[in-house]
């Protein structure tokens, strides 16, 4: 039997037939690189039955013969490979004494069609003519050039083939009967080595009829026909012409056989008339057509107001076009951004990491996040690492994140992205705010990103780099496109020296048709003619905008993980920690100055009968319930606007809104309800109370710090109210201010409520007003603060009675539990809308 020899800096290895060989830099496999450019687990040589063949597993840099990233190839005695680079990668030279399987010679696989019309779907294509940036796909010798032209996916007409002409990574042989398990796990038939996918994802079944059907195994990032979720556990009848999405591998049914593709970033990515419309009918986003190519780096600049951002918000599904098509590799985003997103990251312009948390650790939360519930510690950990060598962050990994510079911040929100090896990635505005030093930084990161295998578009108004660039993109005022192309020829099309003079030109001539003249010039016709001559598509937004993509982890686990990131978050600031302590401590301390009788009691009846009320009482509790009331409502006021963009794109990835919501609930509502019981305690310790409560008997003084916990509790509520609704930080604080003076007016203890009509009503949205009636119920409050004008009238929300405690303690949870719903519906203005429901 033929033997194999690797040979590698002067170490070899000998290989044999019976078993199959991992290359990579898991100290638990065959063949250890120790090269950061070697993923993990890079590669598989096994022998096929009539010559060895090396298999890539998904690697971030690729596997290399003869300049050419492959999948699967057949090799042999004097071929030489090369992991991570093309060129200066590890390099296995490969010889043997009885390997009768020649050297194989890579082919770039000819491309005689291009894809000429969306509309017409795969049967509509011709003879490709000006495609000078197109990159040619790569094809197993063995496999045949042509793939068949059929009827695309999705459900009829208008849809796209699915890979064009792209060969198969590999194909699998299938018998009647038969069940083909696709997993992460080793024992699967169809081992799929990306930790998107679950360890037993899903099976094939070859029915006794023929017919094929896919079974989802209760996977945890889901199981997709023609880009729409099958249900959790549920199956699938497949037909020839339908694609099953299973992580960044995709399969379809060609005769007896099943064909894998394999999403190693190698991806097209186009917009073909994009425009966007406002209320009032106005344009913000005209007719945008460009192509990008794969692993390429585009930059779009423009003006202020010429719909940069709206355009990406547009190509990422936040805010889909009114018209228009985004295609992925040929898929249309829109109608499959349930798995296409798990393929697409999105650096904003704010860091979407808590600052206050060291890289490995905001890292390994993230990871938590967006990976199935079933992957190990150990492989989250070791995929953290792969990333931080790889953007050359390893040395920074137990620094705080607030500690690092700009531009280390940017790599470090790069970092999270890359986790899940997306093949196409788009950045906003990444190098604002930097000095031109660490603008090269980023830009050359960039660059690299590009160069490993990624498609990469970023949005920026700096052009002091745009020359690492394959293409530049620039908007003109009003939204369309003003120049797509090299970014070398950009000025000179404009005609001017520097892009200070074509910024200015822009301004000062808004009423221009910038458009009408990119359209007609030969720059038009090289490099955007071809895409823009499909025609819009007329159909509004996909009925399967409103689908609802699975989880990557179950509603327990992800809040389980945010509340424990979240109180990480809370004790790394130790400065707040102690605010948290004092703030309380201070505004229990102020009732003490109130000592008048140092008594909560009822003033003893004078000559007339009449009570006198007591002074010290009211104020004491007034005193208390506002302090509750802020401080409450200023733990939780900010909490919701500081995390926005994290929010909005763990939202994207997967991310529960209510248990996103419940984790701040219970971490802020623990804080809280301790700082209402200092705030009771110390208000109420040192005071004589009656002997007996309503609920805890002799434990008056605890039966009265209730209350103020759940005001505490309710105005921390209110303020993540006010924390989903302000579109800024700063607006809180007045917002805040306001909350607590309103509660001051409505607490019932500075004048009157029962009897004044409309007044009395508004009140019971108070949380104060319920607060201080339940305190007032066990203080027996209608005799300790008897109504001055008329001394029969009682308040019924202040009876000394365990109903009306009950009464008022419920009230006062309801308002919090409203003003959830309500902030859990501000929270979905903050999602990409083709996620709402």
């Amino acid at each position: 039997m033929p033997e194999l020899v690797l040979e590698l800096n002067g170490r070899t290895w000998t290989l044999d037939v019976s078993r199959p060989y991992t290359l990579g830099r898991d100290p638990q496999g065959d063949i250890v690189l120790d090269d950061a450019r070697v993923s993990w687990r890079h590669a598989t040589i096994s022998w096929s039955g009539r010559s060895w063949v090396i298999e890539d597993q998904g690697s971030t840099n690729g596997t290399f013969v003869q300049g050419q990233r492959i999948h699967h190839l057949e090799i042999g005695p004097g071929t030489a490979v090369h992991l991570g680079n093309a060129t200066d990668g590890p390099c296995l030279n490969l010889s043997g004494t009885a390997a009768s399987v020649a050297s194989p010679q890579v082919q770039p696989q000819q491309q005689p069609y291009a894809a000429q019309g969306a509309q017409a779907g795969w049967a509509q294509q011709a003879p490709a003519q000006q495609q000078p940036q197109q990159q040619a796909h790569w094809q197993q010798p063995q496999q045949a050039a042509h793939i068949p032209q059929q009827q695309g996916p999705g459900g009829g007409a208008g849809a796209p083939p699915v890979y064009g002409d792209r060969s198969p990574t590999t194909f699998h042989q299938f018998s009647i009967g038969r069940v083909m398990r696709i997993g992460r796990a080793l024992e699967n038939e169809l081992v799929v080595s990306d930790l998107q996918v679950s360890r037993h994802h899903a099976e094939f079944h070859s029915t006794p009829d023929g017919r094929m059907e896919i079974r989802d195994l209760g996977s945890h990032n889901g199981t997709y026909v023609n880009g729409q979720p099958i249900a959790k556990g549920g199956s699938a009848m497949l037909g020839p012409t339908d694609i099953v999405g299973v992580g960044h591998s995709t399969f379809r049914i060609v005769g007896d056989r099943l064909e894998e593709f394999v999403d190693t970033g190698e991806v097209s990515f186009s917009a073909r008339h994009l425009t966007v419309t406002v209320d009032g009918g106005k344009q913000i986003l005209k007719d945008v057509s460009f192509g990008v190519p794969e692993k390429s780096l585009v930059a779009v600049i423009g003006p202020s107001g010429s719909g940069k951002s709206t355009l990406l918000k547009a190509l990422t599904g936040y805010r889909p076009a009114n018209q228009g098509d985004v295609l992925y590799d040929n898929r249309n985003l829109y109608k499959q951004f349930a798995e296409l997103r798990q393929r697409i990251g999105l650096v904003p312009q704010d860091d979407i990491l808590h600052k206050e948390l060291t890289v490995k650790k905001a890292l390994k939360y993230a990871a938590k996040l967006r990976f199935p519930a079933d992957t190990t510690a150990r492989e989250r950990e070791e995929r953290i690492d792969e990333v931080l060598r790889e953007l050359k962050l390893d040395i920074h990994k137990e620094k705080k994140v607030t500690s690092l510079s700009g531009g280390q911040r940017k790599r470090v929100s790069v970092a999270l992205e890359l986790l899940t090896k997306p093949s196409l990635i788009f950045l906003d505005e990444p190098t604002s705010g930097l000095d031109p030093g660490m603008d090269r930084d980023v830009m050359q990161l960039l660059r690299g990103l590009a160069d490993d295998g990624r498609t990469v578009l970023v949005v920026t108004h700096s052009v002091a780099e745009l020359a690492l660039c394959d293409k530049l993109l620039v908007m003109a005022p009003g939204g369309a496109v003003a120049y797509f192309g090299p970014p070398e020829e950009a000025l000179n099309f404009f005609g001017y020296d520097t892009w200070a003079d074509v910024f200015s030109a822009f301004e000062n001539y808004r009423d221009y048709d910038w458009a009408g003249r990119w359209k007609g010039s030969q720059h038009y016709q090289m490099y955007a003619a071809d895409i823009d001559a499909i025609a819009p598509q007329s159909v509004q937004m996909p009925p399967m905008q409103a689908m609802k993509p699975p989880k990557p982890q179950g509603w327990g686990s992800q809040l389980i993980t945010l509340v424990r990131r979240y109180v990480s978050v809370i004790a790394s600031d130790k400065g707040f920690m102690a605010l948290m302590l004092i703030l309380p401590a201070v505004l229990g301390a102020v009732s003490l100055l109130i000592d008048s009788g140092n008594n909560l009691l009822p003033n003893e009846p004078r000559a007339n009968g009449l009570r006198q009320p007591n002074g010290t009482a009211t104020t004491v509790l007034l005193i208390l319930a506002v302090g509750a009331c802020f401080a409450g409502a200023a733990n939780s006021v900010r909490e919701l606007i500081k995390e926005r963009v994290i929010y909005e794109r763990e939202r994207a990835t997967g991310l529960s809104r209510s248990a996103y919501l419940m984790s701040k609930v219970i971490v802020l509502g623990m804080i809280t309800m301790v700082q209402g019981l200092i705030v009771g305690g110390i208000g109420f310790g040192a005071r004589e109370v009656p002997a007996e409560g309503l609920i805890l008997g002799a434990q008056t003084k605890l039966e009265l710090c209730l209350p103020i916990m759940a005001l505490g509790f309710s105005s921390m509520m209110f303020g993540l109210v006010i924390s989903a609704l302000v579109k800024t930080a700063e607006k809180t604080m007045p917002l805040l201010v306001m909350f607590a003076i309103i509660q001051v007016v409505f607490t019932g203890c500075l004048f009157t409520l029962n009897g004044s009509i409309g007044v009395n009503e508004f009140s019971y949205l108070m949380p104060s007003r319920w607060a201080v009636a339940a305190a007032g119920a066990t203080l027996d409050f209608n005799l300790v603060n008897p109504n001055k004008d008329d001394p029969t009238a009682t308040d019924p929300l202040w009876d000394h009675t365990v109903g009306v405690w009950g009464l008022d303690m419920a009230a006062l949870i309801a308002l919090g539990v409203i003003c959830g719903f309500f902030v859990a519906r501000f929270l979905r203005r903050h999602e990409p809308e083709v996620m709402r429901k």
